[in-house]
């Protein structure tokens, strides 16, 4: 993420924490919840709502920050959504997607926040992640250059995508909405725990689906797929880094992805629904591939394969097999 968009949005987090007062009689969503006597959860973008939703149930009434459609990165907070903010029971986001978030939800005064980052642990990534190293055809420094995506420690925030860490993530967010509201842990924990479970069999899936394959190797638009990567054994090489919309790759990089693509035998370039599949249609012109659909899931549009996390993480499971000649 560059500079100028980090600075302007953290800006204006600020002041619209300072318009809160003024404006918190425009926020309907936070008080609804209270209204209907469910819990007002807030969560920053889909993998947060679909973690609120799926463990709050019906004891909760969840707002996403982040409207569909919407690439998640770029979201600068109104003075009503500062608002909702303070007015909620509870909080789930993941520090390092959306600065302006973050910055929100230190200002807000709730209580009961769940950062989905802090109950597992994160890495650092760059262009290229995975279990193979192909540091041999191009330097370790370009393959792991630092690319921005909001969070200066330079941690990759995309947790969501590996099933395991996604359920590291979910039980923390149990606990904390349970906290919140103690009269409903029971039900709290039976949801996280049903979850979990749904989350194991995704992981099993996986497994069991990329056994058999003919390619470790996967290029992606941006490198949003390093924990998937990792879990399977598999080597993601992204055009760009962690910045979904970056457009300063180096021509050295795009040599090293055409060198990358015939040596292991790549047919197919990854782009995704919410940012411009300009590079991977290039790209694969370039070295004769085909063009398809990775979906970082952040955010649910009527182009998504599936109608929620789990269903479009089973169609990137079946992309994945198709491209790694899976069988």
């Amino acid at each position: 993420m560059n500079v100028r968009r980090r600075i302007s949005a953290v800006a204006l987090a600020g002041s619209a924490v300072l318009g809160l007062l003024a404006v918190s009689a425009c926020s309907t969503s936070g008080a609804a919840g209270k209204e209907d006597g469910k819990l007002a959860v807030t969560a920053s973008f889909y993998p947060m709502q679909f973690l609120a939703e799926k463990i709050g149930g019906e004891h909760v009434s969840v707002t996403s920050l982040t409207s569909p459609g919407t690439e998640p990165h770029d979201l600068e907070l109104s003075p009503k959504q500062t608002a909702q903010l303070g007015e909620s029971d509870a909080i789930v986001y993941l520090k390092g997607v959306q600065p302006a978030v973050d910055e929100a939800v230190k200002q807000s005064g709730v209580k009961h926040t769940a950062d989905a980052a802090s109950f597992t642990t994160l890495e650092s990534h760059g262009a290229e992640v995975g279990g193979h190293d192909h540091g041999d055809e191009h330097g370790h420094e370009e393959s792991h250059a630092g690319h921005d995506h909001g969070d200066e420690s330079g941690l990759d925030p995309h947790i969501w995508l590996d099933p395991v860490k996604y359920a590291e993530a979910a039980k923390g967010v149990g606990k904390t909405l349970a906290a919140a509201d103690p009269k409903h842990e029971a039900d709290y924990e039976k949801n996280t725990a049903a979850l979990v479970k749904q989350l194991d069999k995704l992981n099993q899936d996986y497994k069991d689906g990329l056994k058999n394959r003919k390619s470790d190797t996967f290029i992606t638009t941006h490198a949003a797929f390093g924990y998937l990567a990792e879990r399977y054994g598999l080597t993601e090489e992204a055009i760009s880094g962690l910045d979904p919309e970056a457009t300063d790759v180096s021509g050295s990089r795009v040599k090293d992805l055409q060198a990358l693509a015939r040596k292991h035998d790549v047919h197919t370039v990854f782009f995704e629904t919410l940012t411009s599949p300009d590079m991977a249609k290039t790209l694969a012109k370039d070295v004769h591939a085909k063009t398809d659909v990775l979906d970082p899931i952040e955010g649910i549009t009527k182009k998504s394969r599936g109608d929620d996390y789990l269903s479009v993480m089973e169609s990137n499971l079946k992309a994945l097999q198709k491209a790694l000649g899976a069988k």
